[in-house]
Formats: C-alpha cells, structure tokens, sequence
C-alpha cells in the first residue's frame, strides 16, 4: 500500500499544479487544449472546472499520505476517472478532427495513469485489508 499513497500523491501533486495553472493562466492553458474562452461564463466555467475541480482531484490523490485507510478506494477512484478518461478520449479521436498535439499528451498520461493505477489496484486488491 506504501507504493499506492505515493502513486497517488504524485498524481495529486500533478493534478494541483494542473489546477494552478489552469485558475491563474486560464487563457494560455485553455488555448493549449483548443479552448475558445468566451467572457463571463466560459472562462467562468474553466476556472471552475479546470482550476477548482483540479485542484480538487489533487487534494483527494494526496490524502492517502495522511488517511491510510484512505489509499484502496481512492486507487479505485483514480482507475475509474482516468479509465472512464481513456475511453471518453479514445471515442472524441474518433468522432472529431483536427486534434492537437497537447491533447495527445495529455491522452497518452491519462493512459499512463489508468494502466499504472489499475496495475497496483491489481496487486493491492480489490478487498478491505488496509495494511
């Protein structure tokens, strides 16, 4: 379970910083992922769900270090956002045209992740035992 908390703090750390820089650089990070912000709403919007919602999602990931009994069911909610991820983008390549080069960055982390998280949820368990 050692080797899951500090999995999933790396995936906090970087899901705090992605919220960061997405609430204090909106118009350069929604840019780098094709986002047109319109003002007012849109760029409320995005600095809600890319800044809070993030920042959100990294807080989460880093409460294994301090709550152990905490690690298998966020390690299940980290398999489940990034595989639910992985197959929401697989389908947007598929549908959609003109992608740009971040956004297949960012597919190939969200693959990283899934596979990484889904690898130690395998060797933890699916079961209640929090040693």
């Amino acid at each position: 379970m050692f080797l899951a908390r500090i999995f999933l703090a790396v995936v906090g750390v970087a899901y705090m910083f992605l919220g960061v820089w997405c609430a204090s650089a909106p118009g350069q990070t929604s840019n780098s992922v094709g986002f047109d912000l319109q003002k007012g709403s849109g760029q409320s919007e995005f600095f809600v769900v890319y800044g809070g919602v993030e920042l959100a999602w990294g807080l989460i990931f880093l409460l294994p270090l301090i709550m152990h009994d905490a690690t298998r069911p966020l390690l299940i909610g980290c398999v489940l956002i990034h595989g639910l991820s992985v197959i929401f983008r697989a389908i947007s390549f598929g549908i959609f045209s003109d992608i740009g080069t971040t956004t297949y960055v960012l597919a190939a982390v969200e693959w990283v992740i899934f596979l990484a998280s889904a690898g130690l949820l395998a060797y933890v368990g699916f079961g209640t035992k929090t040693t």
